[in-house]
């Protein structure tokens, strides 16, 4: 199965190749490295040599063409978000994972009971507030970075969520779910962005591979007896989209099980921009 984030305005991928990607961030048109463009680029896409900024790989800074605002907004739907460049290529927000915030707003709008959902290694929020916006009575944001937990506050105020119930966590996300089993505290539905490495706030390591089977396990304890949803997303070179169907598989045998790629939609090429993959569990 192939999800393509194709509901965009303010995003758009104009082109990619040679290892980069061409972007449009609502009026910013940014170059960055991207490891899946190994094609070439559409020499008649004329964008190339008008971007305000372009990542350097070599140097692992930002370029910057024209004066850029430190910060600016780009929309999506009825959610809004700040977008900033990083001094590691990103800039706050991961537009393909827009396919998932529809997954489940969808599920979460269809519910006439109050709905509790974690979201892990949350960053800066995205699905913390399209579920929110959904109607979920309780969003739970657990990432390491404060600084990103900043980022994701900011965004709630954008998207006009203020008076909307949502907790924001600074720790290891496994810990956080040991110890939400501890509590008794459930969830009708998980979700997380995985990185392939990782270190908690207090210097917990995360390896993908190692370590994705024990937290799944952890979350199935923690979920509602009548749960709505489980996603996993997952960016690690090696773990194929059918292992992690086996997995999800055997830890929620009885559930529906979807997995597939995920991916952008490039404007001047024929092509889907690969973006990952992704493990999606609904029980209904």
């Amino acid at each position: 199965m192939q999800e393509i984030a194709k509901n965009w305005k303010d995003y758009e991928c104009i082109d990619a190749g040679d290892g980069y990607k061409l972007e449009r961030w609502n009026n910013v048109i940014l170059s960055r490295p991207e490891s899946h463009a190994d094609w070439s680029k559409n020499p008649k896409v004329k964008e190339w040599k008008e971007t305000q900024a372009h990542y350097l790989i070599n140097k692992g800074e930002w370029q910057m063409n024209q004066t850029l605002p430190e910060t600016w907004n780009i929309q999506y739907k009825d959610l809004t978000f700040k977008v900033s460049p990083t001094s590691f290529k990103h800039t706050g927000l991961f537009p393909e994972q827009a396919a998932n915030w529809d997954w489940m707003r969808k599920l979460i709008e269809h519910e006439d009971r109050e709905i509790r959902i974690l979201n892990l290694f949350a960053y800066t929020g995205g699905a913390t507030m399209a579920c929110s916006k959904a109607g979920a009575s309780e969003v739970v944001h657990v990432d390491a970075s404060k600084g990103m937990i900043t980022w994701a506050k900011e965004n709630q105020q954008l998207c006009g969520l203020e008076d909307h119930k949502i907790r924001y966590i600074v720790e290891d996300v496994l810990k956080f779910v040991e110890r939400e089993k501890r509590r008794g505290r459930t969830y009708h539905g998980i979700l997380m962005d995985p990185p392939s490495f990782g270190r908690g706030p207090n210097g917990e390591l995360w390896r993908f591979e190692k370590q994705i089977i024990d937290l799944i396990d952890a979350c199935k304890e923690i979920l509602d007896d009548k749960p709505l949803f489980f996603l996993v997303n997952a960016y690690t070179l090696g773990f194929s989209e059918d292992l992690l169907y086996k997995d999800l598989k055997f830890a929620f045998n009885k559930a529906k099980v979807v997995t597939g790629d995920i991916g952008l939609p490039i404007t001047n090429q024929d092509k889907v921009l690969p973006c990952g993959i992704f493990g999606r569990v609904s029980f209904k």
